[in-house]
């Protein structure tokens, strides 16, 4: 793979840098430049930077414009020790922080991350994945923050705030220009309305370009959707703020590409069937997709939100918080399941079946908080109530017009004549095959305190508990539309000449998950009768947890002040919503068993850190460090077989390591600094089955990279007294990772170094500006996920990341 002249830059050198920062400003300690205070609110008030016993990286409005941030996947640029990803679909997009993180290809798994967008909680990264519009700032949280954000934020959780109504009028807007013929546009207007006591704000924004996988159909990976916020804040009183919020996104995009990275034996039979078919040999730089069905889908993406806050009489004056919420997310739409240009195995779009795929949420939360504050005491009690509906309709393995070709080349020529008895053709019809249907609901309650108390100016002790309640209900259809014939033939004629028929050809040689013999094609789980025969299957859970923290933070002097904590946090147990059968798919000469409970349990971490939060050589420097210990019990790993995803819980999961971030106004007028490091060992411990994986025992996780480390380098200066010139460079180095499930070597990823670089040109009152930029400056080519070729044993495909993407943008305020 391409390699740059960065992308083997060590992230100790960003460490270096770093540790560099206290001592250049001590050299100049007689500068003028200073860290404007930063204002969090980590727990659920608003608090300095400095004073929060929490790992926060925060990222204000200026900054994320600075990086091209326009999404939570953006975000990883600015944030060390944070990964996010994305496989199948931009849906199936999947954050972690310290190397924890739930793959989010199986929407039956909650998010280990979660995802907060002004006080209303998504119920899967994927759902969260959108253009994020105006930002005023976004707040990465590092471990466990349950007490307060609830369960499925057993990593951490990204906090993101949109930019409010105001009641000075105010308008911008932007026209942006990139390569892969990108074009976006976004408008944005701000003011009072009607009266001095109510306020609104509207945002409306498309973009599209061209994908930037090449394909013998249209580009993958395209990008082409259009959205708008519109916000009306009512402030009846001086006491009561009311503002309400309603959005709607939508998205038509071909999504996602991938390449080959290894082939197999299986790739002769591909090549066969099509010619030119499949990469020979691999070659990712070139961003080839061979796929030779759409990607095609439609993403809508809607909700409405009510926030009040009322400074209440009582209690000497608490503050009263209400937020309300319904959203809607939807994704319709297919893909290409073996990414060749033989067509096997696909999932029908809206274009080629009247009843595609689909994953569809409908949520429904309520929050209530009151906090209030004594001369030693802050409190805070709360409530939240949420219902979510999920429904999933699978059609993974519909049959290409090729699949019988396919798997005849499979058996050596002789499905017709050995196994089945039927003419070719006439087994696994083209547009046949898996149709399965998910509906779940939960419903769950929660109730919590957190509650600090100062024991002197120095001394204070932190205090949460939260007590939740949770219930899953579950009901599944399993359905092949051809009954599964194929099995049921094969099975048939087994029996009448007196037992399974042996494997041959090129189904021994393909190795792996094939070479379990001819009845692991027949009847595995995806083309099981025994499925159809079910009916329905209905499941139901129930959870009780109790989870809190303890924190105790000493201030030293004013500029230092240390902490130690501990937290409990709980991810939620759930249903695999896939297939799943016997053990390795099927018994030979049998059809797949089709296991009934599919339920998985829930997660727990325990997390233990050491922290000191530092602000030196006259506020120039703001230098924090953490030493992190969190051990995971009954770790859920989803992993894929390449046929099916499968749920298994990990008894422990261990991570440990050291965060450090730091903000540095230099010396030079105009010249900043901001960054971090995360060294984060987080591995399988060597007593982990090795049911579970021969890899997993001792070894890392997937997509966790030792070291992890982000530089932010920010200069702006007068170039004319009407003129403003403005540089920002922001980089993100990683050490080497895996980037699949099951470890295997094939998917490992050599570390790499991105690099983001905008300049602009503005006037001095920020009337306009002017920018040029790129993201991956350098054009790194490097693995999200790699996988196993879908019933192509011996073959990996990987998803790559973004490749250079540039242009210009030009921004106007009124």
């Amino acid at each position: 793979m391409k390699r740059t002249l960065f992308a083997g830059v060590s992230p100790l050198v960003a460490g270096a840098l770093l540790l560099s920062a206290p001592g250049l400003a001590m050299a100049q300690a007689d500068q003028a430049n200073t860290v404007d205070e930063i204002v969090v609110t980590a727990q659920m008030r608003e608090q300095s930077l400095q004073d929060v016993p929490v790992v926060v990286t925060t990222v204000n409005a200026q900054q994320l414009q600075d990086a091209g941030i326009r999404d939570i996947k953006d975000l990883t640029i600015v944030a060390p020790g944070l990964m996010v990803t994305s496989t199948s679909s931009s849906a199936v997009t999947t954050a972690r922080i310290r190397g924890i993180g739930t793959v989010g290809d199986n929407p039956g798994l909650e998010s280990s991350v979660g995802v907060v967008i002004d006080g209303v909680y998504r119920p899967r990264n994927g759902v969260a994945f959108s253009d994020l519009g105006e930002t005023e700032r976004i707040e990465v949280l590092k471990g466990p923050q349950g007490t307060l954000f609830g369960k499925n934020t057993t990593a951490g959780v990204i906090n993101v705030f949109t930019k409010k109504p105001s009641f000075q009028l105010s308008a911008t807007s932007e026209a942006q220009f990139t390569n892969y013929d990108g074009f976006g546009g976004s408008i944005s207007l701000n003011g009072p309305l009607v009266s001095d006591k109510v306020a609104a704000r509207i945002f409306v924004a498309a973009r599209e370009r061209d994908g930037y996988y090449k394909s013998a159909g249209p580009d993958v990976n395209d990008q082409k959707f259009h959205t708008g916020r519109a916000q009306v804040l009512f402030t009846p009183t001086e006491t009561l703020d009311v503002n309400v919020s309603v959005d709607y996104t939508k998205r038509d995009e071909r999504c996602c590409g991938s390449v080959q990275i290894r082939n197999g034996a299986t790739a002769a039979i591909i090549q066969a069937l099509a010619p030119g078919g499949l990469a020979s040999p691999p070659d990712p730089d070139q961003f080839r997709d061979y796929s030779n069905r759409s990607f095609l889908k439609e993403v809508i993406d809607n909700g409405v939100a009510v926030e009040a806050n009322w400074i209440t009489p009582w209690l000497g004056g608490a503050k009263l918080t209400s937020i309300s919420a319904m959203r809607h997310w939807k994704q319709t739409g297919g893909s290409d399941v073996d990414w060749t240009a033989a067509d096997i195995l696909y999932s029908p779009t809206l274009r080629e079946s009247s009843n595609p795929a689909s994953t569809k949420f409908q949520t429904i939360s309520q929050e209530v908080r009151l906090a209030g504050a004594t001369d030693k005491l802050n409190w805070l009690i709360g409530a939240f109530y949420t219902r979510e509906d999920l429904d999933l309709h699978v059609r993974t393995v519909t049959y290409g017009r090729q699949y019988e070709q396919y798997v005849n080349q499979l058996f050596g020529g002789a499905l017709s004549s050995v196994f089945t008895g039927r003419p070719l053709g006439t087994t696994f019809v083209t547009g046949q095959g898996q149709d399965d249907f998910y509906s779940q609901r939960e419903e769950g309650f929660s109730l919590f305190t957190n509650n600090s108390y100062q024991f002197t100016d120095a001394l204070e002790l932190t205090v949460g508990l939260r007590y939740t309640w949770e219930e899953k209900d579950l009901e599944t259809r399993w359905s092949n539309t051809d009954g599964g014939v194929g099995c049921a033939t094969a099975l048939a004629r087994a029996a009448a000449l007196g037992g399974p028929l042996p494997a041959s050809g090129a189904l021994i040689r393909a190795g792996g998950l094939l070479a379990s013999g001819p009845y692991q094609v027949l009847c595995a789980a995806s083309n099981s009768p025994a499925f159809g025969r079910i009916g329905t299957n209905d499941q139901s859970l129930k959870e009780e947890k109790l989870t809190g923290t303890a924190k105790l933070a000493y201030r030293f002097t004013p500029e230092l002040m240390t902490y130690a904590s501990y937290a409990r946090g709980y991810k939620a147990g759930g249903f695999n919503l896939d297939r799943i059968a016997t053990t390795n798919q099927t018994v030979a000469g049998q059809p797949t068993t089709p296991v009934l409970d599919t339920s998985f349990a829930p997660e727990t971490v325990d997390s233990y850190e050491l922290g000191a939060k530092s602000t030196l050589f006259d506020r120039s420097v703001l230098l924090n460090a953490t030493v992190f210990y969190q051990r995971y019990e009954d770790f859920q790993l989803n992993a894929f077989n390449g046929l099916v995803f499968s749920v298994a819980s990990v008894p422990k999961v261990i991570s440990k390591g050291v965060d450090v971030d730091f903000i540095w106004k230099s010396p030079v007028d105009g010249l900043s600094f901001n960054g971090g490091v995360t060294y984060a060992e987080t591995y399988y411990p060597k007593s982990t089955p090795l049911f579970l994986g021969a890899n997993l025992p001792g070894s890392r996780l997937s997509l966790a990279p030792l070291w992890s480390g982000s530089l932010g380098v920010t200069y702006e200066r007068n170039i004319t007294d009407d003129l403003v010139g403005r540089i920002a460079v922001n980089a993100k180095s990683v050490s080497s990772f895996n980037t699949g499930s099951d470890l295997d070597a094939v998917k490992n990823q050599p570390g790499f170094t991105l690099v983001n670089a905008r300049v602009g040109l503005s006037s001095a009152d920020k009337r306009w500006t002017v920018e040029a930029f790129a993201q991956n400056l350098f054009d790194d080519v490097y693995y999200q996920v790699g996988f196993n070729s879908v019933l192509q044993s011996g073959s990996y495909n990987a998803f790559l990341g973004q490749p250079r993407t540039y242009g210009v943008a030009l921004r106007f305020t009124y």
